[in-house]
């Protein structure tokens, strides 16, 4: 993982250079060409063959000679990775960022089995990085017509993916539908009717928020919220604790089963 510039160095200022001749033009080439031939001699010893470089806002990373001469030495160059990215990459891969070209190491590598540029059946280009000994990452691919589709689907894969993570940090699950909710307004309402003075207050006004839950939900399904919620009341009040508003059959089913 590349994070400085295989191209000639450029000062901090703007300037120009005016080359009035031929003989100028040509020198300033060949020191450009031996400024690139040392970088590439350095990335050849060390042994890297494939190399991610961070994309630079203030100058090139790369220019034509610098990706010539590496493509003749047979190393694979990959550009504009984002500075985002690179704390994952980095992670997945097992490398270590390099910020100049002195630091090239092979401790600071990472290995995968192969590195490889594809084409999707539309002709979209991605490059993949497979065969990781060390890491278990796993990178899915979403595409869509349309950003919008784009972004609900990413939307939707987060949510899965928080419910799995959940599981495996705490291996318990719990009926869906507002069944939970509803059955804790339930014994909250119960709990009520034993207690005097003022906390009756909270604990109606915590039981009725609770109720919003299965309500809202309902009333997303296209139900009549009303009917719905006064029906899983009376089903909840019958000890069937498990009773919640199934979105799909559109209507109160036992959501253990």
């Amino acid at each position: 993982m590349v994070q400085f510039q295989i191209a000639t160095p450029k000062t901090d200022i703007e300037n120009s250079v005016i080359v009035k001749d031929y003989q100028a033009m040509d020198r300033i080439m060949r020191e450009e060409r031996k400024i690139i031939a040392e970088m590439v001699k350095k990335i050849v010893a060390s042994g890297a063959n494939v190399l991610l470089i961070q994309k630079s806002i203030l100058k090139d990373a790369t220019n034509e000679l610098s990706l010539h001469f590496l493509a003749k030495k047979g190393i694979m160059v990959v550009q504009d990775i984002e500075r985002d990215e690179i704390d994952f990459i980095c992670r997945s891969i097992n490398a270590i960022p390099i910020a100049h070209i002195d630091h090239m190491s092979p401790d600071k590598f990472g290995t995968a089995a192969l590195c490889e540029h594809s084409r999707l059946l539309d002709d979209t280009k991605i490059f993949k990085i497979t065969g990781l000994k060390e890491s278990k990452t796993v990178s899915i691919l979403v595409r869509g017509s349309n950003p919008l589709v784009i972004d609900e689907a990413d939307r939707s894969l987060h949510d899965a993916l928080c419910v799995i993570r959940s599981l495996i940090k705490s291996r318990g699950l719990i009926t869906g539908g507002g069944s939970v909710e509803l059955a804790i307004a339930t014994h909250l309402q119960e709990k009520m009717k034993s207690i005097k003075g003022l906390e009756t207050i909270v604990f109606r006004a915590y039981a009725e928020a609770l109720e919003i839950i299965p309500y809202t939900l309902a009333e997303n399904a296209g139900m009549n919220p009303i009917n719905v919620v006064t029906e899983l009341r009376n089903r909840h009040a019958k000890g069937e604790i498990n009773s919640g508003i199934s979105v799909k059959k559109g209507n109160i089913v036992d959501m253990k089963a």
